[in-house]
Parts: structure tokens; sequence; C-alpha cells
């Protein structure tokens, strides 16, 4: 009779830890599977910061961002990276997806280490690497940049070669490039190949009277699951402000880390942590005003290829605290 009693409660015990299982709300992220945002999900997972906040964390690897779209419009995910210009848009298409702020951080422009170039003015006639396309939001803050500083039109006046980040990478160390424009991470391991930066993204934002510190990229999930769920949504923006906290202050949780960072150096893994550290948004809410203002400004550079029917800050795009 004691044994069965003991059975009937461990029973039970494992019977009421299933049903706490499969209360717990999944949520499935789909992101480029090398991706600098896995460093944060890793951290996340690892210190059970998912399930502090209420639910239970899968993060699926892509090949790029484009599949991890298809997953997440198809039904797939729930939640992806992009930047937040990409959700206004999809907004003034009358999708419904909303932003969580992830990171700040933005790239630049990387020249030689012995490149006489001082400013953009420098590098008329030379020949640009540019990641992505363009309609890079970085390209064409430059442009617009070099115009109002240098009346120098950055596109018209130098030659560009257009490529995935790691072969714009990989082109530039080889010197085959007189300037490159890449992505903050691939930015650090250049620095930390001995090329150095011309200017920043942010320092030309600010120079066309934007604020450098509107998070570019985030979390984005739908509305539906915000109105459903907000605190599934509210537990995510908080388990990622959490693995912020811990990544902004504890070496020893980057030297955990090192292994999916892919620093094949000292040199690029110190580059690797400060930037992802200087990325960091400030906590609490966007400026809206300073983001409209953004929009804009890419709707005059880039148009509708870029933003499509968006001309300016749809309403609801980003999840403010409490919202």
């Amino acid at each position: 009779m004691f044994y069965r009693v003991i059975g009937g409660a461990v029973l039970a015990a494992a019977l009421s830890v299933s049903a706490a299982l499969a209360e717990t709300p999944v949520l499935r992220a789909a992101v480029l599977k090398f991706g600098t945002v896995n460093w944060e999900l890793d951290t996340i997972q690892y210190h059970g910061l998912d399930a502090a906040n209420g639910f239970t964390l899968d993060v699926q690897g892509m090949a790029g961002g484009s599949a991890a779209k298809v997953a997440f419009q198809g039904g797939e995910a729930d939640v992806i990276v992009s930047d937040w210009l990409w959700v206004a848009r999809q907004r003034a298409a009358g999708k419904d997806y909303v932003f969580i702020p992830y990171s700040k951080a933005v790239g630049g422009v990387m020249v030689p280490e012995d490149s006489t170039a001082r400013s953009l003015a420098d590098l008329k006639d030379a020949k640009i690497g540019i990641a992505g396309g363009p309609l890079d939001k970085s390209w064409l803050i430059l442009q617009a940049y070099a115009q109002q500083e240098y009346d120098l039109d950055l596109a018209g006046e130098t030659e560009q070669v257009f490529g995935a980040p790691p072969l714009i990478f990989k082109t530039a160390l080889g010197g085959d490039l007189g300037g490159a424009i890449n992505y903050w991470h691939f930015m650090a391991k250049m620095e930390a190949g001995g090329m150095r930066k011309l200017v920043d993204v942010s320092v030309a934002s600010t120079a066309l009277g934007l604020d450098p510190e509107t998070p570019l990229l985030g979390y984005v999930v739908s509305g539906e699951l915000l109105r459903d769920n907000p605190d599934l949504v509210q537990g995510l923006a908080r388990a990622s402000r959490a693995a912020k906290d811990m990544l902004a202050t504890d070496d020893n949780e980057w030297d955990r880390l090192r292994p999916r960072m892919n620093a094949k150096t000292d040199a690029q893994f110190a580059a690797l942590k400060s930037g992802f550290r200087a990325g960091i948004p400030t906590e609490g809410p966007v400026d809206e005003a300073a983001a409209d203002k953004m929009l804009k400004l890419m709707v005059e550079l880039g148009g509708p290829d870029l933003l499509g029917k968006a001309t300016e800050l749809p309403d609801g795009v980003f999840v403010q605290p409490g919202s």
C-alpha cells in the first residue's frame, strides 16, 4: 500500500509537470543561422530567461533573411528579426506586424589602413563595395550625407560593387576596394584586420538631423499575437532586455559565447563584443517623431521601391513598454 501511494504521488507530480509544460507557449524564432542575434537568443535559453518570462523559445536557423520572412509570413514562425522600416512598409500595405527594438548598431565605411582618404569626398572615382543592393539603407544615408557635406554625388562619382556581406568583407581585406560599406559585425572584423573606419552611418545620420539612438533592428511579431497574448510578447521583450543586461556587463558570458561567434582572432572577438555592446538600445519607448523623420528621409532617398506605400510612420509599428 505504501508503494502504491508513493507511486500515485509520483504519477500525479509527473502529470502536473506535463500539464504545466503543455500550457507554456512556445515562441518559434526564425533567424539567420549565423546571425549575431543568436548570441542574445543563446543567452536567453542558457539562463532560462524564456521560462522565467512565461514561454519556451524555439530557435529555427534559416539560410537567409528572405527565408525567415517567408517562414514568418507563412505562419511557420512567430518571430523574426528585421528593421522597423520593413515593418512600416508592411503595415502601410495592410499587414499587421509590430516591432520590438533589438539593436541600434549600424555599419559604415571602411578603407584600407594605408588609404589617404580622410572623408567621403576623397573616395571620388574610387571603387566602393556595398553589402546588399542599391537600396541598402546605409548606402542611401551615406549618399545623402556626401551630397550635403561635400556636394558629392556618391553614386554618380564612384564605382559600386554590390555583394553579400562576407564577399565585401573578403574583397575589402584583399585590398581590391577603395572603400567598403558593410554591416557592423563585418566592420568590426575589418577593423580588427587592419582596415580603418572612415565614417559611421551614425555620424552621417546625426549630420542629416536624424537620431542615431533610434533602434533599427528588432524582433517582429504579428499584431494578432500582441492582441491575443500580450504577456507572451512582453515576456519576449523582458527576456531580451535581461539578456542584454548580462551581455553589457558580464565578460564571462562572452567567453561562453565565443565558440559560436566565428571570431578568428582575439582582436576580432574583442571588436565583436564591443560592437554588440555599443548597439544595445536605451531601455524605454522609441521616439516615434524621430522614427517618422528617418522614414520620410528614406522615402525621399529610396521611394516606393524601398518603402512601398509608406510615406509616414504608420500607427502601431513599435511595441512600447506597457502596450
